[in-house]
């Protein structure tokens, strides 16, 4: 057995102390919260007078905002899209943010839905999604994305989410239906498998009075066309918030502005 002296237990024992001392939080570095007001504790204790109380914190409405939008299937660039950053000079003056405005007026009615109709480019995805944000945002209104095509392939391509999906669509209280029909080479498509999955949705919808954000390359008679117990339901539940915006490419496609 190898003898210590007094000078090996002495480095010992501050070698422990060491150890021990970078195990314990540094108390100069200060804590961060996603809310330093309360510390993420949704709400603080506030002296009134006298008496203290409990105060709900004003983070809880930016949380729960931030759920709606986790939820919402809308990606962080289309999260960014707002009324304030699309540019209206030249626009159509029913291009703007009325729709969310009477929202609480006409969410429970049958005519409580809104559809921007119009060529490819002309800003009916960014205004609908200014809508959508502005509904989360502001109203703390659950909205769901569903880009028609991209959506309905992914579906096909792993049917286990069809059930779930459908019935999120169904329930949701604000359906954001993107591009509907969208032409290719001209002409409008659907199978009859998405027509018939979106007529369900928005025959569940239209019944229970859930409002729906609608954008389409087609115009009304064309939606009609495609199905007519679709379209018209569509269109009657739209009808008080229907926006055609007309002109040729360079007039109001806003990736094509400053090119001519």
């Amino acid at each position: 057995m190898t003898k210590r002296t007094i000078d090996d237990v002495l480095k010992e024992l501050e070698k422990k102390s060491r150890l021990s001392q970078a195990d314990k939080p540094d108390e100069s570095v200060p804590n961060t919260y996603d809310c330093p007001r309360c510390k993420d504790e949704f709400g603080f204790i506030e002296r009134r007078g006298d008496m203290e109380v409990w105060v709900a914190c004003a983070c809880r409405e930016w949380r729960r905002a931030q759920r709606l939008f986790k939820s919402s299937e809308i990606t962080e660039e289309f999260k960014k899209l707002s009324f304030e950053n699309f540019r209206t000079a030249g626009k159509h003056p029913s291009v703007k943010d009325e729709y969310v405005q009477a929202y609480p007026d006409v969410c429970g009615r049958r005519r409580n839905s809104i559809a921007l109709l119009g060529n490819p480019g002309s800003g009916k995805t960014h205004l609908l999604t200014a809508a959508a944000n502005d509904l989360m945002r502001r109203l703390h209104v659950p909205v769901l994305y569903f880009p028609f095509v991209e959506g309905f392939n992914d579906l096909k391509r792993d049917f286990t989410l069809l059930e779930d999906k459908l019935n999120r669509m169904k329930q949701i209280e604000v359906l954001f239906l993107d591009d509907l029909f969208k032409p290719a080479g001209g002409k409008p498509r659907a199978t009859e498998w998405q027509i018939e999955q979106t007529y369900s949705i928005v025959n569940y919808r239209y019944l229970n009075h859930k409002p729906i954000l609608l954008s389409s390359e087609l115009e009304a008679e064309e939606i009609v066309r495609m199905d007519e117990a679709l379209g018209t339901r569509l269109l009657e539940m739209c009808q008080d918030f229907l926006v055609v915006l007309k002109g040729n490419s360079f007039e109001i496609n806003h990736r094509l502005e400053g090119m001519v």
